[in-house]
């Protein structure tokens, strides 16, 4: 039998030795207080300030640590809010209230009551004057409770990551913060949040692989959204001037550091505003959020100190390749022979051989895309790979697009959207074909269109990268509670 097998078989025999004394897993301990609440009411006070506090408190949370010192025990209690130290003494309590630590573990679950004391050392505690098991832990927790080790079991098993890693349970909780400041400034605003379909009868709103799946009732395939950004259109045609929705979406595409099958965003859409207005307000946005999470003047990323207090940069898509690609300029950045040539050079692989606008793209993400650290608007992209975008009135080969880049990572993505239908019919048909992505034409959307779509502006921003940025995680699994996992078997 294993070390761990054992430990679990002794665990189940004081549950059982338990169970004799009172009913297990019992559901009438009432807490009516948090470990931070008492942290902040009365950490600052002095132990002498204490010794007349005789309000009673109820605490609930799991063990941590344990340290038995004969007829008295302390331990350290962590709740959702924090930790506290518990102490426990036999004259305090009563012997036999006292002996049921004999049946406690690491990683129990308790509920305790008591007074507020300051120790010698000055660490605030609660003389616990009763308590009760809540709910064993069967199975030990990792040895080191700072932390886990293995990356593997740390995404697989999160409950335990979040129960033994304050870092952990941090980055969740900054990006719960977020969501809600992000759904606030909206408000601020006047937009709307609204909800969208899920399913959808057609693979539309961006050019991605869909999951597939299908409704008996109807006899239908159906596919797993990809974006909500054709539903969210159709409310702006319907009278709905400022929208937004926080919203799950799903790529059948590969895994990475950066990227999951499953995945946060939002969309916000405006009638009669620009992409000049989306850049704005996305700037905006971002220095909010900086100061509402009280950060410095700098936010540390990586390697990276990423300037949030100074305007954020604007280059336009062909500028930013003359700019960070050596050799290529004014002349042969239309040149496809010649790209050809600088992406066999470069290590660079063409997605769509033979297309002139497909291979900028591939030159953009390979050789530009890192080196835009500090918060970048790269605008006016060309038109044929934006096929939903409003083209240019100076110049219609390329659109009134931006996308924003932090730390080498694509941020956000908006533009001015196109408002005429029959070019978007036409650009439904002409895009790039790729078997794997391409967006399928959406003749219910264009009938919608064909009702009069008012000027609008609309972005996404994805909210998964944000929560990197913002917690300095290196890898998107860190900040979702469950990333997608292949079966251990």
């Amino acid at each position: 039998m294993s070390e761990d097998n054992k430990l679990i078989v002794e665990r189940k025999k004081k549950l059982g030795e338990l169970s004799k004394k009172s009913k297990p897993y019992p559901n009438d301990f009432h807490r009516d207080t948090y470990a931070e609440e008492l942290t902040s009411k009365y950490g600052q006070r002095t132990k002498e300030d204490l010794e007349n506090e005789k309000d009673i408190f109820s605490l609930a949370g799991r063990l941590l640590t344990i340290r038995k010192m004969g007829n008295s025990t302390f331990a350290n209690l962590h709740d959702y809010s924090g930790k506290i130290q518990l102490f426990v003494s036999k004259n305090t309590t009563g012997k036999e209230m006292y002996n049921n630590l004999d049946f406690i573990d690491l990683g129990d679950i308790i509920g305790a009551k008591g007074t507020i004391f300051k120790t010698k050392t000055g660490e605030l505690t609660l003389n616990v004057t009763e308590f009760i098991i809540l709910s064993k832990s069967l199975r030990p927790l990792p040895e080191k409770y700072h932390g886990l080790s293995d990356v593997e079991i740390k995404y697989r098993q999160r409950y335990l990551d979040l129960m033994i890693s304050e870092e952990s349970k941090n980055i969740f909780k900054t990006r719960i913060n977020l969501v809600s400041l992000i759904r606030k400034f909206f408000e601020k605003f006047n937009y709307l949040e609204v909800e969208t379909p899920m399913m959808h009868p057609i693979a539309g709103g961006a050019a991605a692989k869909p999951f597939v799946t299908h409704h008996n009732t109807l006899d239908m395939q159906l596919y797993l959204r990809i974006a909500p950004e054709l539903y969210l259109k159709r409310l702006i045609i319907g009278g709905f001037d400022k929208v937004f929705e926080i919203n799950r979406s799903f790529r059948n595409e590969g895994l990475s550091v950066k990227h999951n099958p499953e995945f946060t965003m939002i969309e916000f859409y405006a009638a009669y505003e620009d992409y000049q207005y989306l850049m704005n307000l996305i700037e905006s946005l971002f220095k909010s959020l900086f100061q509402s999470l009280g950060s410095n003047e700098k936010l540390i990323y990586q390697d990276h100190e990423i300037d949030f207090v100074s305007g954020f940069s604007r280059i336009s898509f062909y500028d930013s390749i003359i700019k960070y690609c050596d050799n290529i300029n004014k002349e042969s950045i239309n040149n496809y022979d010649f790209l050809e040539n600088y992406c066999k050079s470069n290590d660079i692989d063409i997605s769509v051989k033979g297309s002139l606008y497909k291979t900028q793209l591939d030159i953009f993400e390979k050789n530009v895309e890192s080196k835009l650290i500090q918060p970048t608007f790269v605008t006016e992209y060309p038109t044929a790979v934006s096929p939903l975008s409003r083209r240019m009135d100076n110049d219609p080969e390329v659109v009134e697009r931006f996308e924003l880049f932090i730390a080498g990572r694509e941020i956000a993505n908006g533009f001015s959207e196109l408002n005429d239908p029959a070019d978007q019919s036409q650009r439904f048909y002409e895009q790039l074909e790729n078997d794997d992505e391409k967006m399928n034409y959406d003749e219910d959307f264009i009938t919608a269109m064909e009702y009069g779509m008012p000027p609008t502006a609309g972005a996404g921003i994805g909210i998964d990268r944000l929560v990197m940025l913002f917690t300095n995680s290196s890898s998107i699994r860190d900040v979702l509670f469950f990333p997608l996992m292949k079966p251990k078997n």
